[in-house]
């Protein structure tokens, strides 16, 4: 996985959070901004994560799994969206601006993988793979910090994710499901509008 060093990782949450606001605060889409270092404009998939503080809840989580357009341009997307369309909640108000944290995860592509479904438990690893189940029109992901933060094993893992997807627990275990393994590099808010860490799970 090609990693990204931690100022850009902090460069990507800070557009994260200003693509919320401009949009909360003014009606707007927020511009690639021209300082942008040219690493960023590299297509890779993201996702945003929004979780409130200091309760550390989800309160959004979008993104694109498939590396389909750059990455900069990607987090702004991923952001708002995050922000405003995730249907298990309402979209954000400004006055929630300074109670979340934001967390951006860039990814590498998915890997399809080609195992026996009793093999799967062993093709992934928890702490290092994000999972993508995909059975007819269904799909699910689940990011690699997920599975840590409720502390599932490598089999739980999958059968969330097949939740997740609408799907029974067990469908990773039909030959007519795919799995797909990702892994993630995590940069975070400390708090509202803190420092940026790179989170290692």
């Amino acid at each position: 996985m090609k990693l990204l060093p931690l100022e850009y990782g902090k460069f990507l949450v800070k557009v994260a959070r200003a693509s919320v606001e401009e949009l909360l605060l003014n009606g707007r889409k927020l511009s690639v901004p021209p300082n942008t270092p040219s690493e960023l404009f590299e297509e890779r998939g993201v996702f945003v994560t929004i979780k409130t503080f200091p309760a550390d809840q989800l309160r959004g989580c979008i993104g694109f799994p498939e590396p389909i357009m750059p990455l900069i341009e990607a987090t702004i997307d991923a952001a708002i969206s995050a922000a405003t369309k995730d249907p298990r909640f309402p979209p954000m108000s400004p006055s929630e601006l300074e109670n979340v944290t934001f967390e951006v995860t860039v990814l590498t592509p998915p890997e399809l993988l080609n195992v026996p479904p009793e093999k799967l438990p062993e093709a992934i690893k928890v702490g290092r793979d994000g999972l993508i189940v995909r059975c007819g029109f269904a799909s699910g992901l689940l990011l690699p910090q997920v599975p840590v933060e409720w502390g599932w094993n490598e089999e739980e893992f999958l059968s969330q994710t097949c939740l997740k997807a609408g799907l029974p627990p067990d469908c990773w275990k039909s030959p007519y499901c795919q799995v797909y393994r990702f892994q993630g590099q995590i940069f975070k808010e400390i708090e509202p509008y803190g420092d940026v860490v790179e989170e290692k799970i």
